[in-house]
């Protein structure tokens, strides 16, 4: 039986759609269960009902504190009988509740070689500080921001005279293959 996860996104949810395409294709031998978005507005919405998986809206407005929030979101993941938790995109940091629950199955992928540019809008902070080399780190999620053990990363180089847009496109090309193998490779080891 295929291993079961989970995906948690936050925003346009591309990363959550090559993940799907890869266990559909036979690259990633893995069912994706469900996808829990924060944000009502995500595009992984619309991406997920396109695919055909399951989706469930938490918003922290709804909620006392982080602890009940993820009680509920737990709820929802045991029926979906997910053993793991794939973050893609998610902005949020995991608590105590979800950390306990599915110790070391929680896993990001970050744009930065890490430990450089923890936290929100890694490639601009690489691009304002005029990185020439750019990466992709796949770790383990830990209480902090972007402090996991490290599983993989991936570097690429820029001249540095690309538009934004243009560096952030490969950055995502990269990703969406990169994400899928590391997990394939982590998940051969350890099911």
């Amino acid at each position: 039986m295929a291993l079961r996860f989970v995906v948690f996104a936050s925003g346009s949810g591309s990363n959550f759609e090559a993940l799907v395409k890869a266990t559909q294709n036979g690259d990633l031998d893995a069912q994706c269960v469900g996808l829990i978005v924060d944000r009502y507005d995500a595009y992984a919405i619309k991406r997920a009902h396109l695919l055909n998986i399951p989706v469930c809206l938490y918003l922290k407005d709804w909620y006392m504190n982080k602890e009940d929030m993820e009680n509920a979101m737990l709820k929802q993941i045991q029926a979906w009988d997910a053993q793991w938790i794939v973050c893609a995109g998610y902005m949020r940091i995991i608590g105590k509740t979800l950390l306990e629950a599915f110790p070391n199955k929680i896993v990001n992928i970050h744009p930065s070689l890490l430990p450089k540019y923890r936290g929100k809008d890694a490639l601009g902070q690489a691009l304002q500080a005029k990185d020439k080399i750019l990466g992709i780190t796949v770790h383990f999620v830990d209480d902090g921001l972007d402090t996991g053990k490290i599983i993989d990363q991936m570097s690429f180089e820029i001249t540095g005279d690309e538009p934004r847009i243009e560096v952030e496109t490969k950055l995502h090309h990269l990703e969406h293959a990169f994400y899928p193998k590391v997990l394939k490779q982590l998940w051969e080891v350890k099911p």
